[in-house]
This record gives structure tokens, sequence and C-alpha cells, in this order.
């Protein structure tokens, strides 16, 4: 019965959003009567008060006056009950205590008048102390009820959500969700990975051990969404089983997303968390870099860039950027996305000179004359044609793209005294199975062999060689990632070439700080290999897509290897091995060198060819240079036998 004549005021009440002033000033003075009522009975006992009830009631009437006047000056009531805090609490103490204290002395003046001496009593000492703590007590109660009552019945609009963390960062977004105004989310549960949490409660909410069934138990408890701190995110991301079993439960995920970090120490809000994406999920390791080594290196410099507008140069070019460098020179042959990097270096660094140019690292009479003319000091080599199914089926452009441009910028690196030439390659340069991975070993030998001439004298110049490799990154333009988001928008089938192909993935940001990192410690001629992590299948990819779309009945379909393609990427051959480096995640390959004139020799024979245009030719002598390489699912398997 109370229980349902509380839901109805509820429902008023929040049907209202707030309860009208005048109510909150109305029970504030049927309080205030009543704190005085006991503070009199307290003052002359309950005989006197039953037989003097009528002045006392006038006592009080006037007592009110000067407490109403006290309450419009602090604005006790005026404020919206249901976001009181200490402050509001506060405030009507004091109006409280200045109000009494007045009431207090009026009635002194006042029991002077005859009139008023014989027809009004007032409260006394004892009697207005005990009006105050009766009042001041249950007008917070009054306060912390409403808040109390709003906070439960108006659950139904707030979303019910779990916190993965139980230190730092989950009880600071804990507290973010109890300061809203509008409550927007309603936490149900902490969930933690200590023991010694089992069967105790945080802020007054359960804490669940994570394992087995947390899905399920999520589900019992109502959550509809999942907040994950800052500090549990690795982790979060590396225990596949849990990841797999919110998605599939159909609980929203949110946490930080594209690289943030949190210093573990300012607020966290709820509102930097985001809800994720597929990338944000995938199993990887915090990647740190000596930011201050590579600013000190590149600060004040002349940086060229080449493929300054694809998914790594670009990056590259921001992260360069926010190290002050003297003149930035940026290099690729795609107007609109050129356009696009002209307009974020005009936004973001206007305090930077810099040049945007479109055109071809092959035009080497342009190359000659920006080189010329800016004389860079650093060049970060990330322009080439990398989607292998394109390359296997246009040889001569791979040659003449990745390979001659290669050339042209090495040797004009060399030529204009280049400090650093650092070249973007891929772990599809390991034993290669299609054209694009083996125009890109091409390209590996040539710098290694350049730099071992330089460093033999054989060679006149100071240019440092420096090759990195990595695999995947998530966000790039050749990414699996964006297929399969249009595929399923469009109700699938998703498209999976083989059940068991495994792929390396790593965040554009991480990989590129890997990148300037290798460019800093690099003293010439090495191959640095990155530790891209943990593989993943791409079907479990997919599926962990559709599952976290929501959509239903989106099928995979399994289409077969492309041209090239091969099951798994490797970051060394069967002949290689690694050195270890200062950085965890960076190591050298131990490659077989190849003599400069050889390779020189190589490289013109297979240039003319590409002029031919004949696909058979290019390759054939592509593997007599490469012998490692091997097609799959190609034609040019015929060569190999």
């Amino acid at each position: 019965m109370l229980k349902n004549i509380l839901k109805n005021l509820a429902g008023w009440y929040f049907s209202s959003k707030t309860l009208p002033y005048w109510c909150v000033l109305m029970i504030d003075c049927v309080i205030i009567m009543f704190s005085g009522i006991l503070g009199m009975y307290v003052d002359f006992g309950g005989s006197y008060l039953a037989g003097h009830f009528w002045s006392c009631s006038l006592g009080l009437l006037i007592t009110l006056i000067p407490m109403l006047v006290f309450f419009k000056l602090f604005h006790t009531y005026s404020g919206i009950i249901r976001y009181s805090s200490f402050v509001d609490l506060q405030r009507v103490a004091i109006a409280n205590v200045c109000g009494i204290l007045t009431a207090y002395l009026l009635g002194i003046i006042l029991s002077i008048i005859p009139w008023f001496a014989a027809n009004v009593c007032f409260p006394q000492f004892i009697g207005a102390f005990v009006l105050f703590c009766s009042a001041t007590l249950l007008m917070w109660f009054e306060r912390v009820l409403v808040k109390r009552i709003f906070d439960t019945f108006n659950i139904d609009a707030a979303i019910p959500v779990a916190i993965y963390g139980t230190k730092a960062g989950g009880i600071s977004i804990a507290k973010s969700l109890n300061s809203i105004r509008e409550k927007k989310y309603n936490l149900k549960l902490f969930i933690s990975d200590g023991k010694e949490m089992k069967n105790t409660y945080l802020m007054g909410k359960k804490v669940y051990l994570n394992g087995e069934g947390i899905g399920a138990k999520l589900l019992d408890a109502g959550v509809k969404v999942l907040l994950v701190s800052p500090l549990k995110a690795e982790k979060f991301r590396s225990n596949e089983r849990m990841v797999d079993e919110i998605i599939g439960a159909g609980i929203k995920i949110m946490m930080m997303t594209g690289g943030e970090e949190w210093d573990g120490k300012s607020p966290l809000s709820h509102d930097q968390l985001h809800e994720v994406d597929i990338e944000d999920l995938l199993p990887r390791d915090k990647i740190e870099v000596d930011m201050d080594a590579i600013g000190s290196l590149l600060k004040g410099r002349r940086i060229l860039i080449t493929g300054a507008a694809g998914s790594i140069g670009s990056e590259i070019v921001r992260q360069v950027a926010t190290f002050g460098p003297a003149e930035m020179i940026l290099i690729d042959q795609a107007e609109t996305p050129m356009h696009d990097v002209r307009l974020m270096m005009a936004r973001q660094y206007s305090e930077i000179k810099n040049e945007t140019i479109v055109t071809s690292i092959t035009n080497q009479g342009h190359m000659e004359k920006i080189f010329q003319q800016h004389k860079p000091e650093y060049v970060f080599h990330a322009a080439a044609y990398k989607h292998v199914p394109m390359m296997e089926d246009n040889p001569a452009i791979a040659v003449q793209n990745n390979i001659y441009g290669t050339r042209v910028i090495a040797d004009l690196a060399v030529k204009y005294g280049a400090k650093k030439f650092v070249m973007i390659s891929t772990d599809k340069a390991v034993n290669p199975t299609n054209v694009m991975g083996c125009s890109k070993r091409i390209c590996e030998i040539y710098c290694q062999s350049l730099n071992q001439a330089i460093q033999s004298g054989n060679v006149k110049g100071e240019t440092q060689f420096v090759t990195t490799r990595f695999g995947n990154v998530l966000g790039s333009n050749g990414s699996v990632i964006p297929i399969f988001k249009e595929q399923i928008r469009n109700g699938g089938p998703v498209t999976v070439t083989h059940p068991d192909i495994i792929r390396y993935f790593m965040l554009i940001p991480e990989a590129c700080r890997l990148v300037l990192e290798a460019g800093t410690m690099g003293k010439g001629g090495e191959i640095f290999v990155f530790d891209m992590g943990k593989p993943v299948r791409i079907v479990d990819l997919a599926k962990r897509m559709i599952l976290l779309s929501g959509a239903k009945d989106i099928q995979i379909k399994f289409t077969g290897l492309r041209d090239g393609e091969k099951l798994y990427e490797e970051v060394l051959n069967d002949k290689e091995g690694t050195v270890p480096t200062v950085h965890p995640k960076i190591m050298v390959a131990k490659v077989r060198e190849y003599d400069y004139e050889v390779a020189c020799k190589n490289e013109l024979r297979l240039l003319e060819a590409s002029y031919s245009f004949d696909d058979m030719d290019i390759v054939r002598i592509m593997k007599e240079i490469v012998p490692e390489y091997k097609s799959k699912c190609s034609k040019y398997e015929v060569l190999d036998n």
C-alpha cells in the first residue's frame, strides 16, 4: 500500500521533473512548526503546551517570519532538491541558525510589550536550540529522502551499467555517475579480478569476481552496458573469453578508445569512455616510446615524407609536426587526400613551414628539384602501392612505383646529404608470396646495400638507411575491417578468404611511434622488426564484428585465398634471426647482405623489363633476385616449377 503511494507520488514528481518550490517551502514550514512545538514541549512541558496551545502556535507563527526571510536569502527552497549536495545542506543549516537566532531575539523584544507578554508564548533558549537541531535534521532528511526516491524510482530512464575495475579508475567512473545532474546511467555492480574482493561491496554495490559465465551474471543483474576502467583496458582486451561473453550477451562495451590514455591522477568521467569499435577490442600490449629522444632528433630539422596522404604517411606527418620541425616537405600523388593534409596542417600546425606537393616519386626530375631546393635532413619513405591483388595484376607498376620510386628517393637523399632515410616496409616482404611483398623486399635490399656501400666508402655520402617492417594497421586504407563494416551494414554476407587465415594488427599511431623510435635508434643498415603481438584469426574477427553490430542472421562466406595471399604473415624468413634492442617491441632482423653493384644491376634490369609490361617476364626476374619468393594462389606459380 505504502509502496504504491510512493510510486504514484514519484511518478507525479518525475513527470514534472522538479518538485515545485512552493511544495518545498510548505514542507519546510511544517517542519519548523513541528520542531517549534517539540522545543516548547522541552521548555514548558506537555500540560502547559496543551493549556496554552494557541498562544504557543501564535509565537511559532511569529518565529516563522524571520525563518522565511533567511530561507529566501539563502535559497534553501529554490534549488532542485534531487540534485542537493553538501553545499545545499550547509545553506539550510546556516539559514536555520540565522532565522532562529533572530526569532529568539525578536521574542525577547516583543515580550516587553504587555499584549505580547500576555497573549504570545515564544520558545526559550533551550527550546530554540531544540528547534534548530530538529528542524535542521528533518530538513536534511527531507532533501536526502527526495534525492533517494528520485534515484530509486527513476531508474527506468537510466541505463543499468557495470564497471570493470575496483581501483582508482573504476571508483572515479562510479563517482562521476553519481555526480551528474541528469541520471543517464544506473550503477548496478562492479567486476573485479582480485579474489580478495569476493563477497564484498564497493560504494554500496556488490562486487562480482570475473570468471566463466560473467556475461550471464550481468544479464541476470539487468546490465546493459559495461564501463571498462582505463587501468583494466589492456587486461580486458587480452581476455578473449570475457570479451566474447560480454559481446555474446548483447551488452555494450564502453572504454577509452583510439590510443587514449588516463594518467591515473586527474578526475575521470564516464564521458571519456566511448562505445567500442572492433579495433578497440583486439588484444595488444601498451607500447611506450621515448618521445623526448625523438623530439630532440627532429626538432628544428627539415623533414621530407613521401606517401604523406596515406594512412601511415599522414599519421607520421601529424606525429612529426608535434616536435616542431623547421620545415616539412610532404609528397603524394593523390590530390584530394593531399588537399586534406594541407588543410590539417593549416588548421593544427600553422606555425610550421610546410610544402604539400602533388607528384610521383618516380618523377626523377621533379624529385631532384625538390631535394635541391629543400635539402631535407630526414626522409620518411612511406609511398608505395600496397594492395596485394592490384599489384599481382600490375607487376610492371609495382616495379616502377615501389622499386624504382624508392631508388629515386634513396639516391637523392644521399646526393643532397640527408642524415637519415627511414623506409616503411611490410611483413609481406618476408618469404614473399606476391608481387607487392617481393617489390618491398627488393626495396629493402637496395637500401641496405646502399648503406653498406656508404659505410665501406664505395659510395660517397653520409646518409644512414633504416628499414622498418610491420604488419596490418587498424584503420589503414588496406585494412579488412572497413570492408567487413560495409558488408555488415548491407546485411551480409561477410566474406573471408579462408577459415584459417590469420593476421597481426596494430594501431596506426602505435605503428608510427615505433617507426619514429626505430628511426631514432638506427645507425644505418638495420631492418627493424616490430613485435606485432598476438595474431588474430580473421574469421573470429568477422564473428566478433557481427555480434558487436547487433545484426542478426548475417552469414560468413569463405571465398578462397586471393591471388598472392598466404594464410599467415611472417616478420622473418627461415634463415633470419633477430637481435634485441633497448626497446622491447623493436628487434633487428639479421638478414643476408647484397652487394651494392649487383643490387643496382638487378634494379636496372627489372626496370627495363617493366616497360615491356610482360607480367611473366617481370615476375621471373623478381624471383631470380629474391629466391625465397614463391607465389601462392597465383598465375605466377608456374614460374616456381
